[in-house]
């Protein structure tokens, strides 16, 4: 029998929150629900949650802040809440750590698929040690771990994933539909702009000039292109 997941619901709109934890609890999984932000990290203490569902908008803490103060010591999967399709929440978000978000009024369908795409991702993560080097660049895939130019650089586990695929298909162009299906266990809808939005904070990161970018590339029209070469001092 397969075991129940625990998933946290951080949402304030009660009526919303009851429907959600109602139909999560009909697919199988257990629910817990919390109101307000300040209140997300004495509650992952007392429960182990396997997935959080984050709403951004709250009282007490917003879900930016409340995603921010999980990474700390926590890589558990975070789903986003968000009232708004712009282009604002969507970086903060995954820049803050979140692994993906859903846009309300939320589908049910839609939030399984994405809960079980997360899950999944998680459970896949290879366990063996694997480390990749690309010049000043080293990928420790077993530990998480990134070091760039002998420093340790900081990583949301989205942001990881991402530059472990990329530098794992280093030299080639990958696009959108294959970065999508292995990260996100689903195909590239046309519009999700979301790895647009970590190839640019990973050029942030990395010091790769987004108007001359020689370490991260974006072929128009195919893809995404991460440069061997071009990670020596």
């Amino acid at each position: 029998m397969t075991e129940k997941k625990n998933i946290l619901l951080v949402e304030d709109d009660i009526t919303l929150a009851d429907w959600v934890s109602e139909y999560l609890t009909e697919q199988g999984f257990c629910v817990q629900h919390v109101d307000r932000g300040d209140t997300v990290i004495n509650a992952l203490e007392s429960f182990a949650a396997d997935l959080v569902l984050l709403d951004v908008m709250l009282p007490g803490l917003n879900g930016i802040e409340v995603c921010r103060l999980i990474r700390e010591n926590s890589q558990v999967p975070i789903i986003m809440l968000t009232a708004r399709a712009d282009e604002f929440d969507e970086v903060i978000g995954l820049e803050a750590g979140a692994n993906d978000y859903v846009i309300k009024p939320v589908r049910p369908r839609a939030l399984l698929a994405r809960i079980s795409s997360a899950l999944k991702h998680t459970a896949t993560l290879s366990p063996e040690s694997k480390e990749i080097t690309h010049g000043d660049l080293i990928i420790n895939e077993e530990a998480k771990r990134v070091i760039y130019q002998g420093k340790e650089v900081e990583l949301s586990t989205s942001l990881f994933s991402f530059l472990l695929f990329l530098a794992t298909h280093a030299g080639q162009v990958v696009d959108r539909d294959s970065v999508f299906i292995a990260l996100k266990g689903r195909e590239y809808d046309g519009q999700d702009r979301r790895f647009d939005v970590m190839l640019s904070t990973l050029r942030k990161i990395f010091n790769d000039d987004p108007q001359a970018p020689k370490k991260f590339k974006t072929v128009w029209g195919k893809g995404y292109l991460f440069v061997s070469d071009a990670w020596t001092s």
